[in-house]
Formats: structure tokens, sequence, C-alpha cells
């Protein structure tokens, strides 16, 4: 599952995606800088696997990742290939959610693409060259679905009704996450198109060292301009996160992150909040050798949880012991959880909850 970077040159992402991976991604004064697509594994920051380190003292911790995608800047004309607009396309087609930045800062040293500052205009020069691309899609769809259903096929008339709502709602400008489906509609017909503005998105908005906790008036704008699409917004001064990556004492960060009112990095929350946009949650196994954090998608059960560590873990797969990180924070080890009465022995039905400590038992 990874999270792409989206947004026009010269917005931040490059600068960004380096301050989430560590991976020195070119980040330069002018378009299409990131012409591959760079990939990082990103640690997502948890406290809980901390107070699991201090409780348990193991030989190594292993935290869960997330995979960020930097993909190249847009342009306008994106859809009919226009500067990288094909491969950007592609790129994006192959991410499962989408972080745009938005450039909510002034800065007469760093060029916009279209010489002004304007994260609304922004934001549409992007959204419509997805939804053209989108219409695209439906439009090829919706001539072979009305041949069918020109024959009195059932099943291709409900297709042709949910196209052309879709062709209406993308000619009017919207995304397709914004149009109202049931959710059959969506899992029948939708889903399997595999739309790029169905996926969830989240808006960063890019704003000066100064604005990092109250955001500004640019990021005022863009909450009121998404507030129908169900999507999270983030204020991150991503320069200034830039600069507290560049240093390597622990206690120096957090000083500064002090100086400008902050009670962690703004990335750390970004993180967290594409693992979340991707519909992941985190399940704990806590031994003597390993406390490791296990990604999950929500609502996946038990033996899909054992899958994760080892095929043959799902195949042989007999019960699950569970701990909630809550009992284990509270009782302070697995004994004395175990003594309390805490402990639950879970079968195939059980729906793994974000935090639960595991043990499996297998028989292969």
């Amino acid at each position: 599952m990874k999270a792409g970077i989206v947004g026009l040159p010269n917005v931040g992402k490059s600068t960004l995606f380096n301050c989430l991976s560590n991976a020195k991604a070119q980040s330069a004064n002018f378009p299409f800088c990131t012409i591959e697509p760079n990939i990082g594994v990103v640690n997502v920051p948890d406290p809980r696997l901390q107070k699991l380190e201090e409780l348990v003292h193991p030989e190594r911790v292993q935290p869960a990742t997330v995979e960020i995608v930097d993909i190249a800047g847009l342009v306008k004309g994106a859809s009919k290939g226009e500067g990288l607009g094909n491969q950007f396309l592609g790129n994006i087609r192959e991410t499962d959610a989408i972080l745009h930045v938005l450039r909510c800062f002034e800065n007469d040293n760093i060029v916009h693409v279209d010489g002004s500052i304007d994260p609304i205009r922004d934001k549409e020069t992007i959204d419509m060259e997805l939804q053209l691309k989108d219409l695209e899609t439906v439009e090829k769809k919706l001539d072979k679905v009305k041949r069918a259903a020109k024959t009195g096929n059932k099943e291709a008339q409900k297709e042709e009704a949910v196209l052309l709502k879709l062709k209406q709602g993308l000619e009017a400008g919207k995304s397709v996450r914004a149009i109202d489906f049931s959710e059959d509609e969506h899992k029948d017909f939708v889903k399997p198109l595999q739309f790029i503005t169905d996926k969830p998105v989240m808006y960063v908005c890019n704003v000066e060292e100064g604005s990092a906790v109250n955001g500004n008036a640019h990021v005022e704008r863009v909450r009121e301009a998404v507030k129908d699409e169900n999507a999270e917004v983030l204020v991150l001064a991503v320069g200034t996160e830039a600069d507290i990556t560049e240093l390597d004492d622990f206690e120096e960060r957090q000083m500064f992150l002090q100086d400008i009112g902050l009670d962690e990095p703004g990335s750390a929350k970004l993180i967290r909040g594409a693992y979340s946009l991707l519909n992941l949650q985190t399940y704990f196994t806590a031994g003597e050798k390993e406390v490791r954090a296990w990604t999950i998608p929500v609502g996946a059960t038990a033996p899909q949880a054992a899958g994760v560590i080892h095929t043959d873990f799902e195949k042989g797969f007999i019960r699950a012991e569970v701990i909630s990180y809550e009992d284990y924070e509270n009782y302070g080890s697995e004994a004395k959880v175990k003594e309390a009465g805490k402990m639950r022995v879970e079968g195939k039905e059980y729906l793994v909850k974000d935090g639960d400590v595991m043990h499996f038992r297998f028989n292969v």
C-alpha cells in the first residue's frame, strides 16, 4: 500500500519527501526535477511501540512502515500529455492514496509556475487534470456498456446509470469521491475502474515557519474549499521540517520544535495520517527477541493478521491469544495480564483491533 505525494512544480513536494524518507530526492527550483517517482519506505511513529519496548526490553524493535512515492510535478494539460502528464498520471494511478501538497507561503525567491500564490487555483488545476483523465475512463467504458444495455441486459443497464452519473459529476468539476453512490454501486461499478479522483486524499498546506501552528489565510481558504470532500487538511512548514531533520541530536530537535510551538514534527502527523488514509492499522507482537508493529487493513480477521507474519500461520491457524494494548500498559507485563485474567483467546472470526498484542497458535 502506498501514498503518492502530488502537486504543481515548486510547491515543496520533494523537500517533503526528503523529510519523510531521508532519501535525498533532488530538490531544485525548477519544474520536473523529480522525473522518476522516488519511493521511500517510512517508519510510522507510534508511542505505543516505545512503551512496549520499555516494558519488554527486547533485543530489537521493528516499527510499522508505509510507502511514500514522490511524483513529478503536474502542469495544465497533463491529461493530454503536456509536460510529463502521461507518466505522472500512470504513477499516481498506481498509488492507493494521495497527499496533495498546496503552496500556502509567500517567497519571492521560489518561482511559482503560474506566477502568483493561490492554493485554490493550484488545487483546481490538478483536480481538473485528474477529473479529465477519469472522464476519459468513463467514456470508454460507457461506449461498451451502452451496447449491452440496449440488448436488455439488466446488469449493464444498472452500470450504465452509474456511469452516466459519473460522467455528469466529472463534467461538473466534481471528483469521483464527492459523487454519492450506494455501497453496492460503488463496490460493483465504481471501484473496479480505479478512478484517480476516487482515491482518499489529504491536503498538505505548506506554510512558512510562523504559520506552522495556526496556519494562515491561505489555509483557511483551503479548508473552506474542501469541506464537502471528506478530506483531511494538514498544516506543515515543510522548509522548517527539513531543517529539523538535519539535526542529529534528539534534544536539539525537541528544542527547535518547542521554539516554534509544536509538540512533535508535523511529518510524524503526516505519516500517521497517510497510514490511516490507506485504511491501515497496527497490531503488535511482544517477546524478548523482538517487539514489532505489524500492518494490517482495518477489518482484518485473526487468521489474516497471522498471515502477515507467515502464510503458514494463516493456513494452520488454531487460535490467537490477545491482550489489548491498554491492558498491557496498565499491568506492565504479559504475566501480570494473565494473572488478572485479561488475556483473551480468540478464533477465526475475530476482527483484530488497532493496538492488540497477539500470539498465534497454529499447526501446519
